[in-house]
């Protein structure tokens, strides 16, 4: 097992080793087979300096190694947000907001990462820079998760401690679930989005994968400048919510393994476990029957570089934003409406709860092979891949992007045990309720790796 930002700090702090030693290992792996694809541009000397800079005892990030999602603006530098359509686009003038509260913590930036063209898909898949395969899937190359794959990939091999990313619908916690990682979805209003290039104003938030819970809290303090109160209740003292209502359907026979030996665990060591209906998770669908907040979002912002560079989009990515074209004013400002009066009543029937549990997705992570972008040399074989991929698709944002619905916090954490593929057990609950989420995921976590 990987040692997290944590441990690696403490080690700073006690002379055992250097922020220039860890990042020139961190450094050293960039390049190997298993990060492919996985960064679209390198800092190496930048992080060299941060690294000789850093001030261990005083910054919480220690000139340890941090990845970037392309996405967020980084000073002199171009966020292409995993597209071609924005190559040409000017080079930041300042960081954006998370970029800049990393870069004072003391992170040593390593990269940009690749991601979804534009976060809008939880696959990631990208026909422009190449897919990077999941970091910790050895039988066959299996997607990494998206938009945050690039992220979710520097931290799974120990390129970064830290893969600053967003979540919109769950780009955050599925990387995190299909690659054995801690992702932790913040309430959206705790961090600034300045500077980061939208996909849905409504839903997006900036957040970060990890190693480790303890890694998520200290990511999320940095990000949100604000400290975590922190509480030491045991497992028993906790009311934790199941929900079968959506959450649990078409889960596989891997991810379900987990998920019911993951409850018998903690009922067994005190949780308070019970079942709620949470009829409310069924009327999402139709909730967005004319169209969702991101189609209508983003196509506000891609609308004119549609019409002048809608061939370089990546197709499946340019389908789903155009169907906020026929979205009207009306049926936005009714599915706003209808959202806030969804919220209150979900967090109504939650009332006396501490959280919810999930699985964060209902699947691991299938073979990249069925989902590949087309070729144009077989166009039934394409048809059948991108059939596969918008199933898929649907299936690993369902459970993620309630919450995201929900205006609420989450955290994926790893639940699997050694001989299966990675599972991510989900922990939400409604907005401002992330201190609670956070210390529930420190003792489940604790439990779990004693299993």
């Amino acid at each position: 097992m990987l040692a997290d930002l944590h441990t690696t700090r403490q080690r700073l702090l006690a002379g055992q080793t250097s922020a220039s030693t860890e990042i020139e290992r961190a450094i050293a792996i960039v390049p190997s087979p298993r990060n492919q694809h996985a960064f679209l541009q390198t800092s190496f000397g930048q992080a060299r300096a941060a690294a000789l800079a850093a001030d261990a005892g005083r910054q919480p990030l220690a000139g340890l190694a941090v990845s970037v999602k392309d996405l967020f603006d980084m000073a002199g530098e171009t966020s292409r947000a995993g597209s071609v359509v924005l190559a040409d686009a000017p080079p930041a003038r300042q960081d954006a907001a998370a970029v800049a509260r990393l870069r004072a913590a003391g992170a040593a930036f390593i990269g940009r990462t690749n991601m979804t063209e534009f976060a809008f898909s939880g696959v990631g898949v990208n026909p422009h820079y190449g897919t990077p395969a999941n970091a910790v899937a050895t039988d066959v190359p299996r997607i990494p998760g998206g938009s945050s794959s690039g992220a979710a990939v520097s931290v799974a091999t120990g390129a970064a401690f830290i893969g600053l990313g967003s979540d919109t619908g769950g780009s955050i916690r599925i990387p995190a679930a299909l690659q054995g990682l801690v992702g932790f979805k913040n309430t959206a209003r705790l961090v600034p989005l300045d500077g980061t290039l939208p996909l849905s104003s409504t839903l997006d938030t900036a957040c970060a994968m990890t190693r480790s819970v303890r890694d998520a809290i200290l990511a999320h303090e940095i990000l949100a400048a604000r400290c975590v109160t922190r509480s030491a209740a045991p497992l028993s003292a906790y009311r934790l919510a199941v929900t079968p209502t959506l959450m649990l359907d078409g889960v596989d026979a891997t991810v379900a393994r987990a998920f019911e030996r993951t409850l018998q665990a903690l009922r067994a060591a005190g949780a308070h476990i019970e079942e709620i209906a949470l009829p409310e998770l069924g009327e999402l669908a139709g909730m967005q029957a004319n169209g969702s907040f991101a189609a209508a979002e983003s196509y506000a912002w891609h609308r004119r570089l549609l019409q002048q560079k809608a061939a370089q989009y990546d197709p499946r990515v340019a389908s789903r934003i155009q169907r906020g074209a026929t979205m009207s004013a009306a049926d936005y400002l009714e599915l706003m409406q209808m959202r806030r009066d969804w919220i209150a009543r979900v967090e109504q029937a939650l009332q006396g709860f501490d959280a919810v549990l999930s699985p964060t997705v209902p699947v691991v992570a299938p073979p990249l092979s069925e989902v590949a972008p087309g070729e144009g040399k077989d166009a039934a074989l394409d048809a059948a891949r991108d059939a596969a991929f918008f199933r898929i698709n649907g299936l690993l944002l369902r459970n993620p992007s309630v919450v995201n619905m929900l205006d609420g916090c989450a955290i994926s954490l790893p639940c699997h045990t050694a001989d299966e593929l990675p599972v991510g057990l989900m922990l939400w609950h409604g907005a401002m309720r992330d201190d609670g989420v956070l210390n529930l995921a420190l003792q489940i976590e604790n439990l779990l790796q004693k299993q």
